[in-house]
């Protein structure tokens, strides 16, 4: 059933264009997020969903109630900002109650909702503090709360883990998946994180300056990008690119030339080949974590710039062995800690169902 959904949503101010046609829909009970760069308009869509900010264009459904131009008061929604906005002169039980008390709710349902909405999240000893007595984590626990006891149809979050340290992001990340879990409820998320996306989403909406780019669950995306922005932001460390020119295309298989390549050249089997020419640039996509070190059958030639080790694992930074301009360069995650030092050739193998191709426009083949 969908609960929440987005018809060709766009977001003017004045001739600037910020918002330009978003279209999805998300079911009851959905984790949605919303990631990409900084500036891609994920916050002001979030905003507009709020009723916070206006709807140039399009349509905008809640729970099957058309809100386009509803105050946000009425559109049963509650919203967790990065900044925690907390009142510093009132108690934890306090600030979770405000909204509450404004509504003129009876004394006994305040204290009812509040004390639920402590147990979930573990801040039954810190009722009487004060903000600056409570950590960050704590103190995005006590926002979230407070959007608890209102029992809103729609959870809205304005990455509300920036402000925390990589610790601490990790342990709200998964609060935040078990209150979801719990409650049962819609959210939706708004990250620059892809890690947070990944691990939090039933479904990813990546956007680029204010358009779509795919929309679908974390394996879809990380599995099958539709274009190479897609690929390169889904995914830690980022996929490698390598711009290639098809040199044959026989079958079902394609022979792609590039400098880097083992041998100056790459055989891919592919259904692809159907959609490619002799001549073609395409643009071959290797994630760090397919890419084996030492193959009896490698498909790059590198030498390597940089190793950094990770503890269980090592980051490997290389660049085309060959003399010439250097291409961009590759990394490698590999596990353990091979012994190697800048300056090593490095040889790479990586399986076959693992190349991923785009054409020139940047279009998954």
């Amino acid at each position: 059933m969908t609960f929440l959904r987005l018809d060709n949503i766009k977001k003017n101010y004045g001739d600037a264009s910020v918002i330009k046609g978003v279209s999805f829909a998300a079911s009851k009970g959905e984790f949605v997020v919303f990631v990409g760069p900084s500036g891609c308009g994920k916050s002001t869509l979030l905003r507009m969903i709020a009723g916070l900010e206006d709807v140039s264009e399009g349509q905008l459904y809640i729970d099957g109630r058309d809100v386009t131009y509803e105050e946000p008061a009425k559109r049963e929604v509650s919203m967790v900002f990065q900044s925690y906005a907390l009142y510093p002169h009132m108690n934890v039980f306090e600030n979770m109650a405000f909204g509450l008390r404004m509504a003129k709710r009876p004394e006994a349902e305040i204290r009812a909702q509040v004390m639920e909405a402590a147990r979930i999240l573990q801040l039954e000893a810190l009722l009487e503090r004060k903000p600056r007595a409570l950590s960050g984590g704590q103190r995005q626990r006590v926002a979230i709360g407070r959007s608890i006891v209102r029992h809103p149809k729609l959870f809205l979050f304005d990455e509300p883990l920036s402000n925390l340290d990589a610790e601490l992001r990790s342990q709200m990340r998964v609060e935040i998946a078990k209150l979801h879990r719990s409650l049962g409820a819609t959210m939706v998320y708004v990250t620059h994180d892809q890690v947070e996306a990944m691990t939090l989403a039933d479904r990813i909406v990546v956007l680029r300056a204010g358009l779509v780019e795919q929309i679908g669950s974390p394996t879809e995306l990380y599995d099958k990008p539709a274009n190479t922005f897609v690929a390169g932001f889904i995914g830690s460390p980022k996929m490698n690119f390598i711009s290639a020119k098809v040199s044959s295309v026989s079958g079902t298989g394609l022979r792609l030339d590039h400098p880097a390549f083992a041998g100056g050249s790459l055989g891919v089997d592919t259904p692809a080949a159907a959609r490619a020419k002799v001549g073609d640039t395409v643009t071959v996509g290797l994630r760090p974590e397919h890419l084996t070190v030492g193959a009896a059958d490698p498909v790059l030639s590198l030498t390597l710039d940089f190793a950094e080790s990770l503890g269980g694992s090592t980051q490997l930074y290389a660049r085309q062995s060959t003399s010439g301009t250097p291409g961009e360069p590759v990394i490698a995650l590999t596990p353990g800690r091979p012994e190697l030092k800048p300056g090593d050739a490095l040889k790479l193998g990586i399986a076959p169902g693992h190349i991923y191709l785009f054409n020139a426009a940047g279009l998954a083949l």
